[in-house]
């Protein structure tokens, strides 16, 4: 990838953290506790999910995978903490500050890109934002998830599938034909079941079962890991 493909990328993470920042500004008391589609985290702990996510380096990243036993909720949860403030105010003006950043911890830009469009749509669809990121910023996201199972299982997920966004570029894959908006398709590949309601094709309920099963898994192996004591 070039210097200025690069530059591009993180471009667009920047402006995708305004938009953000700016849809969080108003937020009541009451909608920094509301739930998101990303697990058990609230509005206020995903936004220093992103903080932190944006903070560490490669070493950095390193150095707190090892301190957590490479166990990745573990820590998520603790940087998270980190960058969580003593008011919901606090934890924005920390989110603001990283606006700009372009730390990462490696040179995989369109996941951290992806990081930021994912997590902005998992704390604006429960809270009843309908501000979307572009297309533009999405399509790369898209076209990384399809391609590479990182952060989230987005390429065992449409395994065997066609996926073709109706809004713009993105198309990739063969077989049972799966399509929708970019967006849709991009936060299905995620894990977001809600999105499946968004997407047509002969292909979609495949993807949706295999979403519910990954579901069940997470959800057997958490209780497993409570029940002996593990930290979340």
């Amino acid at each position: 990838m070039t210097r200025w493909q690069n530059d591009r990328l993180w471009a667009l993470a920047h402006a995708e953290r305004a938009a953000l920042a700016e849809d969080l500004a108003g937020l009541s008391a009451e909608q920094w506790r509301r739930g998101t589609l990303c697990g058990h985290w609230d509005v206020e702990q995903v936004v220093a999910h992103l903080t932190a996510a944006a903070s560490l380096n490669q070493w950095q990243w390193l150095r707190s995978m090892l301190g957590a036993r490479f166990r990745p909720h573990v820590h998520n949860q603790r940087r998270l903490t980190e960058r969580c403030g003593q008011t919901p105010a606090e934890t924005l003006d920390l989110f603001h500050t990283v606006v700009e950043n372009t730390t990462a911890p490696s040179g995989h830009i369109p996941a951290y890109l992806g990081e930021v469009v994912v997590h902005a749509q998992d704390v604006r669809q429960p809270l009843g934002i309908h501000r979307a990121p572009s297309v533009e910023a999405l399509t790369p996201v898209a076209e990384f998830f399809v391609r590479r199972d990182f952060t989230v299982a987005s390429r065992t997920n449409v395994a065997g599938l066609q996926l073709r966004a109706d809004d713009g570029l993105f198309v990739a894959g063969s077989g049972p034909l799966v399509t929708g908006s970019t967006l849709a398709l991009v936060m299905s590949m995620a894990g977001r079941e809600i999105y499946l309601d968004e997407l047509d094709g002969p292909g979609v309920q495949t993807l949706r079962m295999r979403l519910q099963g990954a579901k069940g898994f997470s959800s057997t192996f958490r209780t497993i890991r409570e029940h002996e004591g593990e930290p979340e």
